[in-house]
C-alpha cells in the first residue's frame, strides 16, 4: 500500500493567503501613518509656546480657578493653526481644558514677530456659566 503524503495548510492555501495578507498589511500600515500625522500635529500644537502660555495663564487666572477647580488640565485634543516662517508666525488654537469642578475652553489668536509672540485673543470660555474670562486683562466678560 501506497502512502500519500498530504500537502501542508500553507501550500495548499498559499494563493489566496498571500494576497490576502498583504491587502491586509497595507491597510493596517496606512491607518497607522493616519494616526501618527494625527498624534505628530496634535503634539506640535499642543507642546507649543502659545498653547503653553494660556494654559499657564488660565492655570493662575482666579476666576478660572474659581470656576473650575484646581489643578486645571488639558481635556482632549487642542485643535487650529499654527504657522512658522522664519522669525514669524501665526497661531488660532482652541485647547479644552477641565478641573474637579467643570470644563471649558481655551482659545488663542496670537502673531509672532521677531520672536515674540503678540496676543490678539486670549480668553477661556466657561462652558458651564456661558461667560468667558479674558487672560489678557484677567477680567470676566459676560454677555
Amino acid at each position: 500500500m501506497e502512502q500519500v503524503q498530504q500537502k501542508s495548510w500553507f501550500k495548499r492555501n498559499w494563493l489566496w493567503f498571500v494576497p490576502t495578507m498583504g491587502c491586509l498589511t497595507l491597510i493596517v500600515l496606512f491607518f497607522l501613518g493616519i494616526g501618527s500625522l494625527i498624534l505628530g500635529v496634535t503634539s506640535m500644537i499642543s507642546d507649543s509656546e502659545p498653547a503653553q502660555y494660556a494654559l499657564e495663564k488660565a492655570s493662575t487666572n482666579p476666576i478660572v480657578l474659581e470656576a473650575l477647580g484646581e489643578p486645571i488640565e488639558k481635556d482632549g485634543m487642542a485643535s487650529g493653526s499654527i504657522n512658522f516662517s522664519n522669525d514669524e508666525g501665526s497661531a488660532d488654537l482652541k485647547i479644552p481644558i477641565s478641573g474637579p469642578k467643570g470644563s471649558a475652553v481655551i482659545r488663542v489668536v496670537a502673531e509672532k514677530y521677531d520672536d515674540s509672540w503678540n496676543y490678539e485673543k486670549l480668553y477661556v470660555f466657561l462652558t458651564d456659566l456661558d461667560n468667558k474670562v479674558d487672560l489678557i486683562t484677567g477680567k470676566l466678560d459676560e454677555p
